[in-house]
């Protein structure tokens, strides 16, 4: 196919702390459960709506998932910039096949970047506040390079 592009944009809110596992191969990776919300105002009644989508986003840059650890907590706002990425796994219990989408933050075309609020606060340092993944790692090959059989 010539010309494609698989690109995600998102601001939101860590909707839970970072969670970091170790892969068979020894390389961490993070996890981070990120809420996108939009609001607007019901033309009939008045009323104020709200609708919060739930992304997954998984981070394979050692550097960066190091960061994420040291400085990202639950409510945390942030930017990120990865890629689609659908994988099929089996549920242990019942032996069907399912599906997770997440967004994957590695390599150059990705990048995380905290802008503050939450419970990010003051703590991180100006010098710190954006990181961009500069080393390209390999994604693991199948989810059984995981330690869990369960995406989230």
């Amino acid at each position: 196919m010539a010309g494609s592009l698989n690109k995600v944009l998102l601001i939101g809110r860590l909707g839970a702390d970072p969670e970091i596992k170790q892969m068979v191969n020894g390389k961490s990776v993070a996890r981070l459960s990120l809420a996108t919300s939009q609001s607007w105002k019901d033309k009939n009644t008045g009323e104020k709506k709200e609708k919060t989508e739930w992304h997954r986003i998984v981070v394979f840059n050692e550097g960066l998932v190091n960061v994420v650890q040291q400085y990202l907590k639950k409510g945390a706002q942030i930017y990120v910039e990865g890629q689609l990425s659908t994988r099929k796994w089996k549920d242990e219990q019942s032996g069907q096949d399912k599906y997770s989408t997440e967004i994957i933050i590695q390599g150059y075309n990705s990048s995380l970047t905290m802008l503050g609020g939450g419970n990010a606060g003051s703590s991180i340092p100006n010098e710190k506040s954006s990181n961009t993944t500069k080393n390209i790692e390999e994604p693991p090959q199948s989810s059984s390079d995981l330690d869990d059989d369960i995406p989230f």
